[in-house]
């Protein structure tokens, strides 16, 4: 089940999370590289919950080029607090108030 944002702005009960997206991923998001995001702070948010909510919430076109399977595809890199995703646990990191999640994407077409 994916947790949904709160229709409540209740400050106390709302996550607060920086996203960028770069390198062309931004292109994804109608072309807009930072979003601020509030999530509900009664669900636990791992960033493969986040990563369905960005497909679900955020993404206006081409999943496919972010997104494989239940994590970001090949090529992607991912920084949290700018520090390599893989180093804080990929997919099972819970994400904290005010943490930024970079996007970085590395492939070049030709």
């Amino acid at each position: 089940m994916i947790p949904r944002p709160s229709r409540v702005r209740d400050r106390s009960t709302m996550t607060v999370v920086n996203l960028e997206f770069s390198g062309g991923a931004e292109l994804l998001f109608n072309g807009k590289k930072e979003h601020r995001v509030e999530l509900d702070s009664e669900q636990t948010w791992s960033m493969r919950n986040l990563l369905k909510w960005i497909r679900l919430h955020l993404l206006t076109e081409r999943p496919e080029l972010l997104l494989h399977g239940d994590s970001v595809r090949p090529g992607i890199l991912v920084l949290i607090n700018d520090e390599d995703w893989e180093l804080m646990g990929r997919l099972e990191y819970n994400l904290e108030e005010e943490d930024t999640v970079l996007f970085i994407s590395t492939l070049h077409g030709g």
